[in-house]
């Protein structure tokens, strides 16, 4: 067993003392009463877990005003990054019940980004980007349905993966549309992302060498995305960088992968199947879920059955797609700042916009994987990767490319002195 608490308890210390500013956590550790951790690949380090993620002898709350469940064991993907040596320091925030994309939690307050306080950190996994972003932590857990690693990690200028379906078990984590439902990894570099990878999925596989690929823009999906100047000019700025080290990037017609409106009708179902007996026994949900949760159970059996028909679609494209490209390459969010508080950005909704890029990726079952580029913005922009299935490692393995290369890398957000693995 490792004795070096040292990262833990400055990891806990950390976290303490920025809760009162960003309301990153919804539960911190106490170090006196924290086991050593076992020897590992991942001994020693400490990491934070998103609060819908059951952890042995702790309370798992999904942000909600309600929901108390005393974990008598834990998740399968906390027990096997336990067993490589992680050490978990507290339970991050999230939009209430993972559905949604502002962490503005109505129960337990809204987490705040470190880059600036007034803005959101993204969701639902919006704590576990944070706990990164304010060097507390260098590996955080989160969920994925129709973005939740991907556009934290975006907007809290990090790392994040969102697997392929199935690669990393989902036992124990409260679930949104078990169909889709994703863990993965968020964190502060392509290395830790790997070690939280292989440790909560039990890959063993070597990743994949350096090699050049091929990656395809998919239009119209990036073009009529509500992008902001920032975002297009960067992205613009990081194609060149891949074209430099000589990646072939081009443009590719993909006219059914953009957003639909039977994305809604594909999750609805399932989504109201889970809450079904608690909105029965009239319990209290925040405004917004309330109303989403509404409008999944008025979801009819023929409009889920053209919600399935879509996903068939998208996923016959994608494989398409990928007989042409190795990666698809996109900005991962279309906008780097959402105010906490406010339900627009620009013309459109804010799910909109978030979840632009991310949240198709979810019905085809594919792995994706943010990266925030080298260079101005606070946050940075973000790119986002696409895969085809099982491409995990290869998608790290590019990554590490990337950052390696000085295109892609972690900064902790300005002026926070007191984070530990910045």
């Amino acid at each position: 067993m490792s004795s070096d608490t040292g990262p833990i308890s400055a990891a806990i210390e950390s976290a303490n003392a920025l809760q009162s500013r960003f309301n990153i956590f919804t539960s911190i550790e106490d170090p006196v009463q924290l086991a050593p951790s076992a020897d590992g690949p991942l001994s020693g380090i400490p990491i934070a877990i998103k609060d819908l993620i059951d952890h042995e002898g702790r309370v798992t709350t999904c942000g909600s005003a309600f929901y108390r469940h005393q974990a008598v064991v834990s998740a399968t993907a906390i027990t096997n990054l336990e067993r490589d040596g992680a050490s978990v320091i507290g339970r991050t925030g999230l939009h209430e019940f993972a559905f949604g994309f502002s962490s503005e939690n109505p129960h337990f307050g809204p987490v705040r980004n470190p880059w600036d306080p007034k803005t959101s950190p993204g969701g639902s996994s919006g704590g576990s980007g944070a706990a990164v972003a304010a060097g507390v932590v260098p590996i955080a857990i989160g969920t994925d349905t129709g973005g939740s690693v991907r556009v934290p990690a975006a907007l809290c200028g990090c790392f994040g993966l969102k697997v392929t379906f199935g690669a990393i078990p989902i036992e124990g984590v409260f679930p949104l549309v078990p169909s889709i439902d994703t863990v993965g990894p968020l964190a502060n570099s392509a290395k830790n992302i790997e070690l939280a990878y292989r440790a909560m999925a039990g890959e063993r596989q070597p990743l994949p060498p350096p090699r050049r690929v091929r990656l395809g823009i998919p239009m119209p999906w990036y073009e009529t995305a509500p992008m902001s100047d920032q975002v297009r000019a960067g992205f613009a700025a990081a194609v060149t960088s891949l074209e430099e080290l000589g990646h072939e990037v081009h443009p590719l017609e993909l006219p059914d992968i953009q957003p639909d409106r039977r994305i809604s009708f594909a999750i609805g179902v399932e989504a109201a199947a889970i809450h079904a007996q608690f909105r029965s026994e009239g319990r209290q949900y925040g405004a917004d879920v309330a109303e989403r949760l509404d409008a999944a159970a008025d979801v009819s059996e023929r409009e889920a059955e053209e919600g399935r028909k879509w996903q068939q679609l998208i996923r016959q494209r994608f494989d398409d797609a990928f007989a042409v490209v190795d990666f698809l390459l996109t900005p991962t969010v279309p906008t780097l700042r959402k105010l906490i508080g406010e339900e627009m950005i620009g013309d459109n909704h804010y799910r909109t916009v978030l979840s632009w890029f991310t949240a198709i990726v979810n019905h085809a079952l594919l792995p994706a994987i943010s990266l925030p580029c080298v260079g101005p913005g606070d946050p940075p922009i973000s790119l986002q990767l696409i895969g085809p299935m099982n491409s995990d490692l290869a998608l790290i393995s590019l990554a590490g490319q990337l950052e390696s290369a000085g295109v892609v890398g972690f900064r902790a957000a300005p002026e926070l002195d007191t984070g530990t693995f910045a």
